[in-house]
């Protein structure tokens, strides 16, 4: 009725064996013999079992249960095992079944008045040895509880027709952290009716057809996203089809799944037809201009969709002209995202000339594109007309200060946006000055971004000027500019009158006391600031108690940053007496400024008090025993701080106990950050013990420390109780490899940490092998930093093994390990199969061409690598060659990192090549080897008709004025940023 055959691509059939036991009509358990056969074609040690029930309970008023099983090992449909009658009261149902992994059971609850729920039960057995028992099947008797009342809470209305409903997943088919794979993609039809993000899974070859199956006949899904999976163009074409039919879907997000352009040109038909889809997010798939080209033309008839985002896809001009005609006929659509394309003026002009026409677009994204001043001025001109735009994005495009000027002069009539961000356009003094005055007459714009422009003195009294009298901007950045003393008393005395900013960021900056003190003076009376970034000035003791007593009145700031100052313990004691009051600050940031031990002391009264501050931050300052005791006294009673930062103080073995017994009680910190204080063992045991009965930590960094071996062992003791710890930092702890066998071991039972830093810890051979294995049956850690490490070629070995059928690892980090080119082989191929990594740091590692060659065949085999770094190898022309040759038809990397590699002309030449064909690269850092004039004009010719690579690397080289001039050109002319 539900499914009318649920089939699996396993043709072997096992008949019913083993003991079972079975629910009577009084709910007794009795025993039932079934005879028993063993599959002898299984490759594994392994008893399966299909378990068939006598149909022996006849209709009833009364609400049952029905009991379907579905095995992975049969080729079978849904099949009845059982009914259960329900009694009024709240029964437990026991069923004692010998199982295999991931194996399904459907129950469907029957009400009499014929509604219906379904549940999907999944059924765990206790796993065995994985040596003797590789595919993880059991011998053992599993036990689900279904509770009546959970039963029904799952019946919407009852009154409702018959209809399929997946209220209840138990084991979570479909996370992040237990992947589809392969072998369970057939199943995506019954678990996509409540699991909609399938991000990381690994759907590969034709397991997207079962997909694409599912979305044809589900009526109840709204939102799905496939992000980070390798779909490619036939999977896409899949899809394609299912989505002529499918009338629930109304977000569909493929970001990251390497459609390409042909992708994109087998979804374009669809959503000419397709009535429901209003959101549609492919970033990041490379459709280049051909699959704008029929994305836009699909946007001419469709009628639904308001939200496409196509960030990060290699479009070009052309492919803006082909949408700005589609912009032109769309009647729906508000929001386009082009962030970090290669569009330069001429398609800006295009998009321009539909802004001109079109009545529905409110977001514009062109941030990261090579837009400049010709660009600037046709989207000007477009301003002027256009009634619906409210954003536009051109951060980090080539605007200057004549387009920054022609953009003001639209928003004199303009009368509909509210955000404009110009961040890193460079636009100085006259671009700021015409956007002032521009701000006079302005009535709508509410946040503007400046940031990184050069803006000098002029400038922002131009700006302050104009802020006297604005009445509607609220978020005004301009960090990274030139404030100093008279900027900034000319933006205190325009804040004495502004009555609508909520954010300024000043920070990076030359902002000192005496600039603070007239900023505190408005805070006093000012109403409306929430945050105010002043980190990375030159504020001391003067300039805090400034602040402080502002916060004694002020009753609208929330956040406030001080990092990187010069604040002592005046300063500090005065922010504290502040805090006593203030009940509105929740963020308050000192971190690297002078601190020591009244501050500290001053700090902590305020804490036991303070009922609103949830985030503070005291990195870097002078924390030593009698400081943490203070703090550890106020977290007894505070009960609204999670994120505390000790680092790099001077916390001692008393501080630390102290902090360790607290934390046994406390509920609310989540963050703990303990770098580089020089903990020992003895202190960090107690903190470990901790960790048995704490539910609330969640990331505990205690890098630079002294854990060693024992402490390991006690946090690994530590590890296999919490449940609560999803991020672990312990780089250089002299852990050894005893101390890696000790944490490898929590792994392997272990549910929660994802990401795990055992970096500089003298782990060996030993260590990794010992990683090795607890990385074949952990399911959750996405994140292993394991570099400056000795774990050598044998260790590497180990860690390949694990990889080839690893599921979760998306990052690994092995730099200065001394691999060489035997380490890089056997990576090499691991990665042949590995279906998940996308990062990967070999760098320092003495590969040299061999390895190179290895590792290149490898990318073009692996569809998962975004990231490689292979800094300070020496690899040589060979290697870059044979890279070279990889990245002709490698689709998924985006970043290389060759610095240090001995790389010559011949080399660069062969990666200029690449980059003529190659349209994913987009970084690529050749720093450091010995690139000449020959290599730079290669690299010149290629970056011509290169669309995709933003930023090049080419710093200490060879390269002479000639080669200088010709990347210089270059530069110039496309959207690459060139270093050298």
């Amino acid at each position: 009725m539900f499914h009318e055959e649920i089939t699996q691509n396993n043709d072997r059939f096992t008949e019913p064996h083993s003991k079972i036991r079975q629910l009577d009509t009084k709910y007794k358990i009795k025993e039932k013999d079934l005879n028993s056969t063993k599959n002898k074609d299984d490759d594994a040690t392994r008893d399966d079992m299909e378990v068939i029930f006598e149909d022996t309970f006849t209709a009833s008023a009364e609400p049952y249960l029905e009991i379907y099983s579905k095995t992975m090992t049969f080729k079978k449909q849904l099949r009845m095992v059982e009914k259960v009658h329900m009694v009024p009261e709240n029964i437990e149902i026991e069923l004692f079944l010998g199982v295999e992994d991931f194996n399904d059971w459907l129950i469907i609850y029957r009400h009499t008045s014929g509604a219906t729920a379904l549940v999907v039960v999944k059924l765990y057995g206790k796993k065995q040895d994985s040596s003797s028992n590789p595919v993880g099947v059991t011998k053992e008797l599993a036990e689900i509880r279904l509770q009546q009342r959970a039963l029904e809470m799952q019946v919407v209305d009852l009154e409702e027709p018959i209809r399929s409903l997946y209220p209840v997943i138990t084991g979570t088919m479909l996370t992040t952290s237990q992947k589809i794979g392969d072998n369970r993609a057939p199943a995506l039809d019954q678990a996509l009716q409540t699991t909609k993000n399938l991000e990381y899974n690994n759907i590969r070859h034709n397991r997207h057809q079962s997909l694409s199956e599912a979305l044809k006949t589900i009526s109840a899904l709204t939102t799905l996203e496939l992000q980070n999976i390798w779909i490619g163009e036939d999977g896409a074409q899949s899809l394609s089809e299912a989505l002529k039919t499918n009338s629930t879907l109304i977000t569909l997000k493929l970001q990251n799944i390497w459609i390409g352009d042909k992708g994109a040109q087998a979804l374009a038909p669809t959503f000419k037809t397709n009535l429901a889809l209003t959101s549609l997010y492919l970033q990041n798939n490379s459709i280049g201009d051909n699959g704008a080209q029929a994305l836009a033309e699909a946007l001419k008839a469709n009628s639904t969709l308001t939200n496409l985002d196509l960030r990060s896809n290699s479009i070009g001009d052309n492919g803006a002209q082909a949408l700005s005609e589609a912009l032109k006929a769309s009647s729906t659509l508000s929001s386009l995202n082009l962030q970090s394309n290669s569009i330069g003026d001429d398609g800006a002009q295009a998009l321009a000339d539909a802004l001109k026409i079109n009545s529905t677009l409110t977001t514009l994204d062109l941030q990261s594109n090579t837009v400049g001043g010709i660009g600037a001025l046709a989207l000007s001109e477009a301003l002027m007309t256009n009634s619906t735009l409210t954003t536009l994005d051109l951060q980090s495009n080539l605007v200057g200060p004549d387009g920054a000027e022609v953009l003001s002069e639209a928003l004199k009539t303009n009368s509909t946006l509210t955000t404009l961000d110009l961040q890193n356009n460079w636009i100085g003094d006259n671009g700021a000055q015409a956007l002032a005055q521009a701000l006079k007459t302005n009535s709508t714009l509410t946040t503007l971004n400046l940031q990184n422009n050069k803006i000098w003195f002029k400038g922002f009294l131009a700006l302050s000027e104009t802020l006297k009298t604005n009445s509607t901007l609220s978020t005004l950045e301009l960090q990274r500019n030139l404030i100093g003393d008279k900027e900034a008393h000319a933006l205190s005395e325009a804040f004495k009158t502004k009555s609508t900013l909520t954010t300024l960021d000043i920070q990076s900056n030359k902002i000192g006391d005496k600039e603070v003190h007239a900023l505190s003076e408005v805070l006093t009376t000012n109403s409306t600031l929430t945050t105010l970034n002043l980190q990375n000035n030159s504020i001391g003791d003067d300039g805090a108690q400034a602040l402080a007593e502002a916060l004694k009145t002020n009753t609208t700031l929330t956040t406030l940053d001080l990092q990187r100052n010069k604040i002592g313990d005046d300063g500090a004691q005065a922010l504290a007496e502040a805090l006593k009051i203030n009940s509105t600050l929740t963020t308050l940031n000192l971190q690297s400024n002078s601190i020591w031990f009244k501050g500290f002391l001053a700090l902590s009264e305020a804490l036991e008090t303070n009922s609103t501050l949830t985030n503070l931050n005291l990195q870097n300052n002078h924390i030593r025993d009698k400081e943490a005791h203070a703090l550890s006294e106020a977290l007894k009673t505070n009960t609204t701080l999670t994120t505390l930062a000790f680092c790099s103080n001077s916390i001692d073995y008393y501080g630390v106990l102290q902090l360790a017994q607290v934390l046994k009680t406390n509920s609310t910190v989540t963050t703990l950050d303990l770098r580089g204080i020089s903990i020992w063992s003895e202190a960090l045991l107690a903190l470990f013990e901790t960790l048995k009965s704490n539910s609330a930590l969640t990331t505990l960094n205690l890098q630079s420390n002294k854990i060693g071996v024992t402490g390991a062992q006690a946090l690994s003791e530590a590890l296999k109780i919490n449940s609560t710890l999803t991020t672990l930092g312990l780089q250089s702890n002299l852990i050894g490899d005893n101390g890696a066998q000790a944490l490898a071991e929590a792994l392997k039972t272990n549910s929660t940490l994802t990401i795990l830093n055992l970096a500089g810890n003298l782990i060996g051979a030993n260590g990794a092998k010992a990683l090795s294995k607890a990385l074949k049956t952990n399911s959750t850690l996405t994140t292993l930093s394991s570099w400056n490490n000795s774990i050598w070629l044998k260790g590497l070995q180990a860690l390949s093994t694990s990889l080839k059928t690893n599921s979760t690892l998306t990052t690994l980090d092995l730099q200065n390990n001394s691999i060489g080119d035997n380490g890089a082989l056997a990576l090499a191929g691991a990665f042949k199969t590995n279906v998940v990594l996308a990062t990967l740091d070999l760098s320092g590692n003495s590969i040299g061409s061999n390895g190179a060659q290895a590792l290149a065949q490898a990318v073009e085999a692996n569809s998962t690598l975004t990231s490689l770094y292979l800094q300070n190898n020496p690899i040589g022309d060979h290697g870059a060659q044979a890279l070279a040759e990889a990245l002709k038809t490698n689709s998924t990397l985006i970043t290389l990192d060759l610095w240090g590699n001995s790389i010559g002309d011949n080399g660069v030449q062969a990666m200029a090549e690449a980059l003529k064909i190659n349209s994913t690269l987009t970084i690529l850092n050749l720093a450091g080897n010995l690139i000449g004039d020959n290599g730079a004009q290669a690299l010149s010719e290629s970056l011509q008709t290169n669309s995709a690579l933003i930023f090049l690397e080419l710093q200490n080289n060879e390269i002479g004025d000639n080669g200088t001039r010709l990347l210089h050109q270059v530069s110039q002319a496309t959207r690459c940023l060139i270093g050298h």
